[in-house]
């Protein structure tokens, strides 16, 4: 399964390098095309582990002004 992210900046937030470097720490790789990072899970994972994970970004990007977009296709 792989997990796709979109990281939307705002003007008075956090610099995108910064929010570029937390993505990287948590295992994000960078897109080129319609997603900006994707999360290779090289597993299935379930709905719950997903949801707990996405709670884990949300954390990791508190506070950074960046509004974010998960899509999880296997």
């Amino acid at each position: 399964m792989e997990t796709y992210l979109d990281v939307y900046l705002h003007a008075n937030g956090e610099k995108a390098s910064v929010i570029y470097k937390k993505l990287l720490q948590m295992g994000f790789k960078p897109t080129i095309g319609e997603h900006d990072f994707v999360y290779n899970w090289k597993r299935i994972v379930n709905l719950e582990e997903e949801i707990a994970f996405v709670d884990t970004v949300q954390v990791a990007l508190k506070d950074t002004g960046a509004l974010i977009r998960f899509f999880t296709m296997r």
